[in-house]
């Protein structure tokens, strides 16, 4: 089914993605600051409806993880329009309905006394209000709409594992809680290339097949990426400093000693400012592991450049976009070194976590093109 291409709904799909990875580095910045218990309550923060918290208290590292909430709330807003305007005008009605719900249940808050209500029974007046209004576009395919539905749910699955991970003051929550951060920007960007002019220009134009076998490289090396960024995760929710302080070294050596006395001599001997636990042999050794994957993975990226290039030319625009992979990788691996050499310092560390998302996104982009691309090319 062909769809007619939607210029705002386009760059509102846009809007999603961009402020998901804003969220990315934010979520970088509480935890490069120690922050994740500032606000000890959820969904409140100290006591207070999250919208209503005081300005004068965004001190310190309450700041970051409270505008880290609230920019996850406007992210799920984002969201949930995102997927209901995939629906066009067929939305209508379901706003409508949806608005008198909200504001029904605001009435219950209010009758209970509940904080929430005057925010909730104003959400319902603009949802049923913004039924009148909606855009009287088509409805997406169905598969789009899919899409956007699987969006709207695992932003609530982020949410309330985020929610989790205070209630429960669980560090390691914090993994699963980055792993989807990242899974959930690939399929906002997704969705805005779905609904890009270029998407529908491939239908009438017949483009470049690309082979297989780059096809596949690429793949292979965006899910190496991925499984990086869980293991850069697991190393930041340690909360012990740097385990390996030194770059291209470790320790000194090609891969550090991890025996009792080594490790001992490590904690004896660690950088003026650090802030953690003493580092174990594990922490170590999955330092020592973070650093071969991402040699894996640059090396993945630079053959995937130099093939893009063998194999499609030059001047072709998937390519030039390899190109580009390669050097954000380059950018990648200098912020690396120098998350190191700073000891972690708060800002280095989180543009290393956004350089990571960005090269992620890259990869998954990159395939996604490629493989429609190829669909045209052998229908046209």
């Amino acid at each position: 089914m062909n769809h007619k291409y939607k210029p705002a709904l386009f760059w509102f799909a846009v809007l999603t993605a961009f402020a998901t990875f804003l969220l990315i580095g934010l979520g970088g910045l509480v935890t490069s600051h120690e922050a994740g218990m500032s606000v000890p309550d959820w969904p409140n923060s100290y006591g207070y409806n999250m919208f209503l918290f005081p300005v004068k208290d965004w001190i310190g590292g309450i700041f970051y993880e409270h505008t880290h909430r609230l920019l996850a709330t406007v992210v799920g807003m984002f969201t949930t329009i995102l997927a209901v305007w995939l629906f066009g005008k067929e939305a209508r009605p379901f706003l409508r309905w949806g608005g008198l719900f909200i504001f029904a249940f605001g009435i219950y808050f209010y009758l209970k006394h509940a904080p929430e209500a005057p925010l909730c029974c104003g959400a319902g007046i603009i949802v049923f209000a913004a039924s009148f209004f909606w855009p009287r576009c088509e409805q997406s395919p169905r598969w789009l709409q899919w899409l956007g539905i699987t969006a709207f749910l695992l932003v609530i699955v982020q949410g309330v594992i985020g929610g989790l991970r205070v209630r429960l003051n669980m560090d390691y929550l914090g993994i699963p809680h980055g792993a989807i951060a990242q899974t959930f920007l690939i399929l906002t960007a997704a969705i805005a290339l779905f609904t890009s002019r270029w998407w529908h220009r491939t239908e009438t134009e017949k483009p470049k097949t690309v082979p297989g076998g780059l096809r596949r490289h690429v793949l292979y090396v965006t899910i190496l990426i991925f499984i990086q960024l869980v293991i850069g995760a697991t190393m930041r929710h340690q909360h012990a400093g740097l385990s390996i302080w030194d770059f291209p070294l470790a320790h000194g050596q090609l891969w550090p000693a991890t025996t009792p006395e080594a490790i001992a001599n490590y904690n004896a001997h660690r950088p003026p400012g650090t802030v953690g636990h003493p580092v174990t042999a594990f922490e170590v050794n999955l330092q020592m592991i973070h650093r071969l994957v991402a040699l894996l993975i640059f090396l993945g990226v630079t053959a995937a450049a130099f093939l893009a290039r063998k194999k499609l030319g030059g001047a072709d625009g998937l390519a030039k976009f390899a190109w580009f992979w390669f050097g954000l990788l380059l950018v990648q691996i200098s912020l690396g070194a120098a998350t190191i050499w700073s000891n972690k310092a708060a800002d280095i560390t989180t543009l290393h976590v956004m350089g990571g998302a960005l090269a992620l996104l890259t990869g998954a982009l990159w395939w996604l093109m490629a493989a429609r691309r190829t669909r045209q090319a052998e229908q046209l």
